[in-house]
C-alpha cells in the first residue's frame, strides 16, 4: 500500500521518534501459527498524539509492545531515534523501558496497600531525574486525592494514578493500551484530558490503541490497523478536545 507523505508526516518536518520497516511478528501456539504483524511501515513523530484504532486481533497491542520494548519482532526493523531494539540485548531494553517510556494499560496494577502518592513514589525513588510524586498527581487532576488508597478511588481516578505513575520519571514516550476500556464514557474522557495534559504540558510524544473510534478525534494522527498491517493513515487538521468527544 501507498501512504502518501502527507498521511505519514504532520505540516512541519518533525523529528521521528520511532520508526519500524517491514515489521513482522509470528506467535507459535503448539502447531498453530498466528501472524500479529505482517510487515508494518511506520513512523512516529516528537510530541505528537496518535491514536491506532483497529478491531480485537488487528496487531495493535503487538505492535505497541514492540514499540516499548516488551516484546521482540521476528523481523523488520524498529528504531527509537538512532536505537536499534531488535538488535538490543534484554538489559539494554531493560533500560530502555526504564528510562524512556511510560506504559498505561487498561487494567491499572496499583498496589492496594500503598496510597496514591506512595503508587507513584515507587517510579520515582528508582528514576534518574524524575518529577515529584505531588506534581504528577497534580498534573492529572488528583493533587486532593494523594492520600487516598486504591479502594478509596473510582476506576478513572485509578487510572489517573497509573498515568502520574508512568509520566512521573519524564518519559519521552507514553505508550497506553485501552486506557479507557473499562470505563464509561465519562470516566473515560476524563482520563483522556489527562493524557492530552501530559502531551501537550510535557510534550510527551503519546501512542494511543483502542477499538473506539470516537476517540481518534482527539488526535494528531489517526493510524488504522487491520489483519497485522497498517490500513490507513489520516492527520487530523482539526483536532478536537477529550470534553467534546461522546461515545
Amino acid at each position: 500500500m501507498d501512504l502518501s507523505e502527507t498521511a505519514q508526516r504532520r505540516d512541519t518536518d518533525p523529528e521521528v521518534v520511532f520508526s519500524t520497516r517491514g515489521l513482522t511478528k509470528v506467535y507459535q501456539m503448539g502447531e498453530v501459527t498466528i501472524q500479529a504483524l505482517r510487515g508494518v511501515d511506520l513512523d512516529l513523530y516528537a510530541g505528537e498524539l496518535s491514536v491506532m484504532l483497529g478491531a480485537s486481533g488487528s496487531g495493535k497491542s503487538t505492535l505497541l509492545n514492540i514499540l516499548g520494548g516488551l516484546d521482540s519482532a521476528t523481523d523488520g526493523s524498529v528504531r527509537y531515534g538512532e536505537q536499534d531494539l531488535v538488535q538490543a540485548s534484554d538489559r539494554t531494553l531493560t533500560q530502555f523501558r526504564r528510562d524512556h517510556v511510560g506504559f498505561v494499560f487498561q487494567f491499572y496494577n496499583l498496589i492496594s496497600s500503598l496510597t496514591a502518592l506512595e503508587n507513584v513514589a515507587i517510579v520515582t525513588e528508582i528514576s534518574r531525574n524524575p518529577m515529584r510524586p505531588e506534581d504528577a498527581l497534580a498534573l492529572v487532576g488528583l493533587q486532593d486525592r494523594m492520600d487516598h488508597f486504591p479502594s478509596q478511588l473510582s476506576g478513572g481516578e485509578q487510572q489517573r494514578v497509573a498515568i502520574a505513575r508512568a509520566i512521573a520519571k519524564k518519559p519521552a514516550v507514553l505508550l497506553c493500551d485501552e486506557p479507557t476500556g473499562a470505563l464509561d464514557s465519562k470516566t473515560g474522557i476524563r482520563v483522556l484530558e489527562a493524557i492530552a495534559t501530559i502531551n501537550q504540558e510535557m510534550g510527551t510524544t503519546t501512542a494511543v490503541i483502542t477499538h473506539n473510534e470516537v476517540i481518534g478525534d482527539m488526535a494528531d494522527r489517526v493510524i488504522r490497523l487491520s489483519d497485522g498491517r497498517v490500513a490507513d493513515i489520516r492527520v487530523n487538521k482539526h483536532k478536537k478536545k477529550a470534553a467534546e468527544l461522546h461515545w
